[in-house]
């Protein structure tokens, strides 16, 4: 390994990847962290005016609009039923489809399958279900006897909506990688348990739950990192509206920077989604150290 690092092949042989990642990563974040700095002139950069942590400063004080605080409590009504409910039911299927049926197969295959159909694509879809007048939503729930809604458009429900359609989209990802937390258990832990006539439920939470700790700790802060940087289908199918009412912190980058031009300040609400990526990812492998995997 020594012997790789002082090569000069090996540097010549990463050295295209390492371009890449300074052209596409590396730059683009320095050059953020210095526009938050600026009152930036998108037409004109030479005309920019340095205005230091004025930035930060309106950030914390809340006084753009939408507030900084409104869009993370925002962000929060996503990211945690996002994060909460995408684990518990990730978690549930990975248990249910565990097993080696060929049934079970064409589940869990169907399940995936909506995480890979392109995003922009089915967000225009279920902005059809979500219709006021003919979608197949209010379709069903005419049926339990509930009057029809304009889920999309209604501040109310927006949110919701918005949340129904990500889980079905993301759970796919996250119940794979609980399909293979399973397949490394100990097995004989669980004929253990079985042997002291341990019940199902008991088994789950006393041997399968503890074993899978690192997964579920790497499908959270994975999960929390996807919900903050989320910005395709609040574009696609509200529009951060009604109002601001899913205007999250991912989407409220661009809002400030292509809607309403305030680049310097989409600046440092970029800054402050980095650090919250970069704290999460860190935990992450805190977490995961100290769980030996």
């Amino acid at each position: 390994m020594k012997r790789a690092l002082t090569s000069r092949w090996a540097y010549l042989f990463v050295l295209p990847a390492l371009l890449v990642f300074l052209v596409f990563s590396i730059g683009p974040t320095i050059f953020a962290f210095a526009l938050s700095l600026f009152n930036w002139n998108y037409l004109n950069a030479a005309m920019s005016k340095f205005v230091g942590l004025k930035n930060y400063v309106d950030l914390v004080k809340g006084t753009r609009d939408p507030s900084f605080w409104s869009t993370m409590w925002t962000s929060a009504q996503f990211v945690i039923p996002m994060v909460v409910g995408g684990t518990v039911i990730s978690l549930l299927l990975a248990l249910l489809l565990s097993g080696n049926s060929p049934v079970l197969y064409g589940v869990r295959t169907a399940v995936f399958l909506a995480h890979v159909t392109p995003f922009v694509g089915v967000s225009i879809v279920w902005v059809w279900l979500f219709n006021p007048r003919y979608g197949l939503v209010n379709a069903a729930t005419a049926l339990f006897g509930m009057a029809p809604r304009d889920w999309l458009g209604d501040p109310k429900t927006a949110m919701f909506a918005i949340v129904v359609f990500s889980l079905w989209h993301e759970v796919g990802f996250t119940l794979i990688i609980f399909l293979g937390g399973l397949t490394t258990l100990d097995k004989t832990l669980s004929e253990a348990a079985q042997i002291d006539r341990a019940n199902k439920l008991q088994e789950i939470w006393y041997v399968i739950l503890p074993q899978l700790r690192p997964y579920t700790i790497f499908v959270i802060v994975i999960s929390t990192v996807f919900s903050l940087q989320a910005f395709t289908q609040f574009f696609v199918m509200t529009g951060g509206g009604p109002g601001f009412s899913t205007a999250t912190l991912g989407f409220a980058v661009y809002q400030q920077a292509f809607i309403y031009r305030k680049t310097g300040y989409a600046a440092a609400l970029a800054v402050v989604l980095f650090a919250l990526t970069a704290v999460l990812s860190l935990l992450q492998l805190r977490a995961s150290r100290n769980t030996g995997r």
